[in-house]
């Protein structure tokens, strides 16, 4: 009886580090580009709007790139995961984004059932019924506490303008 060796494929360790410290480095950029933007000097009545997030960026960006060395200079190490374990933490990821990027356009509510409603049935497997009762459910009852209760206005759609809540 033979044992077929396992091959798992994935990003390995020194990938990811080198991907993720690339995007902050990006970041530090996109934070010392818009810095320079609203003014890095110093003005007659003190720094300008720019002059500290211009220093913190250039942080960020020489931190980044003193990882990025060290993380280019080690040895590819084991796999950070595999391709199959990164499909799972992707298909909550995503769904997650599109959810923050349709809040300004749909509104909390709506698109909290939305979300609630493809989660229990994509993830959970779940009934209609028990879908529907905890989708509609619980944008309802955070409507009554924060709305009413709390007296706290959360984001808004067209619909619930529509229904003028």
């Amino acid at each position: 009886m033979t044992t077929q060796p396992s091959h798992t494929t994935g990003p390995t360790h020194k990938a990811v580090e080198a991907g993720v410290t690339t995007v902050i480095g990006l970041f530090g950029a996109l934070v010392v580009y818009g810095s320079i933007k609203a003014g890095i000097n110093w003005g007659a009545e003190g720094p300008k709007a720019g002059f500290f997030p211009f220093y913190i960026g250039l942080f960020i960006i020489i931190s980044s790139l003193i990882n990025l060395w060290n993380t280019l200079r080690e040895e590819d190490g084991p796999l950070f995961a595999e391709w199959g374990q990164l499909r799972q933490v992707f298909s909550v990821i995503i769904p997650t984004g599109i959810y923050v990027a349709a809040l300004p356009f749909i509104g909390l509510y709506l698109a909290s059932m939305i979300f609630i409603a493809w989660f229990m049935r994509w993830l959970g497997k779940y009934n209609w019924p028990i879908i529907a009762a905890i989708s509609l459910g619980m944008p309802v009852v955070t409507y009554l506490i924060f709305e009413r209760w709390f007296l706290v206005p959360l984001p808004k759609g067209p619909i619930e303008e529509w229904l003028g809540l």
